[in-house]
């Protein structure tokens, strides 16, 4: 019996002193941390809640999120994070889907309303009973009738609390897929799933006890966020840096100022952090210190990975998964030179095989073909919380089949194609938008590129690219199509260029091809 609430609770014991977490000015220590995260729980076991009961958080990347995210788990409840982007019917969705017992919400900014949405979410929502406003500055009282604050519900409440402990095949979060493809659905990850995948981590990091320090500006309502960075950061005593909405010139400073030695992002993230090494910016110091840097949540251009290596003189190590494999399921092995374009092989305890459509396997040792990613093993999910048919679709004697199209090496490393459902049927030839994507990012002129398939009366689809011209480049969508047509076979190439100043994105860094037309 055990909780993922163990691995804050473990590190205020040995290191009770070392900084936890860092926002601005604030440090707060694990030892703090970790009696604020019990205070929560205390609140919630005298509000009634019961292990297993679904309490949702929607915060940014500030000390009250992980606060709040271990104390839900200490009082044996299951934590729901929610986008901090929702709106209120949506919030309304997902407290209701999950059938949340309570909510926290942070009170947000005038850009950001988080609290006006939530608040609205929670009065939609039948059965969800307590609403707890996280405000920006504790003394302030409640902006919204009706709603009780955080400091006024944790006020008084106990600094000690004697975890309640479950099984480990007990459901430890939820986390409800992005939606780009269809309604969202809440993903049961256990205890056991997240603190394998962040031991496994840690593993991959080579990460030492009280020894690293994080740039944490991934959503930490997201996977990536909260596995790879903050549940495997706390297991090992590191200090977290808080960003709570990346900007890359501030990025930049932190790690300038706080010596970071761990980052990790979306390709998004690491390509405008290359962008703002300005001339003011102590390059130097920067790759002295930083240790890792880790990729994942989508395809990583080969290009960016030269940038980043020139530059911050880091090679980034690149995983793969879903929120449904807790997320790293594939992870670019440390005993071996990266290879540009893989995203490596399956982690410790993981196995992962190429299918077709038929379930039928791809065999070991074919280099050529391309299969749909399926994952067995530690990381995969319980299934999709009250969909037992959607959860017999995706998931078969333990394979997990992800909806990502792959190829594999001699050497078994994988290489990602495309989303299946991203793939480009033109003329009866499949063209993967990704394959597209990294020769367009070869060109000069080309800082970033997206690729989707448009309707098109004589080849059923056509190739249309998006894309955002390098600093001071004037490359024309005529001259881009031509080079284009020189660089790939004639029905990979796209006849439509659109020069854009930004691409859609989702909260986590991802672009968001279904906005794009």
């Amino acid at each position: 019996m055990y909780s993922l609430a163990i691995l804050l609770e473990d590190s205020a014991r040995r290191y009770p002193t070392r900084d936890a977490l860092v926002l601005g000015d604030t440090h707060l220590t694990y030892a703090q941390v970790d009696a604020a995260a019990n205070q929560v729980a205390n609140l919630l076991v005298e509000r009634g809640i019961e292990p297993g009961d679904k309490v949702a958080l929607s915060c940014p990347n500030i000390p009250y999120f992980p606060i709040v995210y271990y104390g839900i788990l200490k009082s044996g409840a299951v934590v729901v994070p929610l986008n901090v982007l929702n709106k209120g019917r949506e919030n309304a969705y997902y407290l209701a889907d999950s059938g949340a017992k309570a909510y926290f919400c942070f009170h947000g900014t005038p850009e950001l309303a988080m609290g006006a949405e939530g608040w609205a979410g929670f009065q939609q929502a039948e059965g969800c009973e307590h609403f707890f406003l996280i405000m920006p500055d504790p003394a302030m009282p409640a902006s919204i009738e009706g709603a009780t604050t955080f400091a006024e519900a944790v006020d008084g409440q106990a600094p000690t609390f004697e975890s309640r402990l479950g099984s480990e095949s007990d459901t430890a979060v939820i986390l409800y897929t992005s939606g780009t493809t269809g309604q969202a659905k809440g993903a049961e990850l256990t205890h056991s799933n997240l603190m394998l995948n962040a031991l496994t981590c840690n593993r991959l990091f080579r990460s030492e006890p009280a020894a690293d320090t994080h740039l944490l500006t991934l959503p930490l309502f997201h996977s990536f966020g909260s596995t790879v960075q903050m549940n495997a950061g706390f297991a090992m005593a590191a200090t977290l840096v808080l960003l709570p909405r990346f900007e890359p010139n501030q990025a930049i400073a932190l790690m300038q100022r706080h010596d970071i030695t761990v980052f990790a992002g979306v390709p998004t993230m690491w390509w405008a952090l290359v962008g703002a090494l300005t001339g003011d910016v102590d390059v130097k110091r920067i790759a002295g210190n930083l240790r890792i840097g880790v990729s994942g949540g989508s395809s990583l251009p080969v290009e960016l990975i030269k940038d980043v290596r020139e530059k911050l003189g880091v090679t980034i190590l690149e995983g793969y998964g879903l929120s449904e494999t807790s997320p790293v399921a594939t992870f670019s092995d440390p005993d071996r030179e990266p290879r540009p374009g893989s995203i490596g092989i399956p982690v410790w305890g993981v196995e992962c095989k190429l299918i077709n459509d038929d379930w039928s396997e791809i065999p070991v040792g074919d280099t050529e073909s391309v299969g749909e990613i399926t994952v067995r093993g530690h990381c995969v999910m319980k299934g999709y919380l009250n969909r037992p048919e959607a959860t017999r679709e995706v998931l078969r004697d333990g394979w997990f089949r992800t909806g990502d199209l792959a190829r594999r090496d001699a050497d078994g490393m994988y290489y990602i194609v495309d989303r299946s459902k991203d793939m480009i049927i033109r003329g009866g030839f499949n063209v993967y938008p990704r394959e597209v994507e990294e020769v367009l990012m070869t060109h000069p002129g080309v800082s970033l590129a997206a690729v989707i398939g448009v309707p098109d009366e004589n080849h059923g689809e056509e190739i249309k690219a998006f894309v955002i011209r390098a600093k001071d480049a004037s490359v024309s969508e005529d001259e881009l199509v031509a080079w284009g047509k020189e660089q790939m076979a004639a029905y990979k190439y796209p006849r439509l260029v659109e020069f854009v100043e930004a691409l859609p994105m989702t909260a986590t860094g991802k672009i968001l091809k279904r906005e794009l037309s």
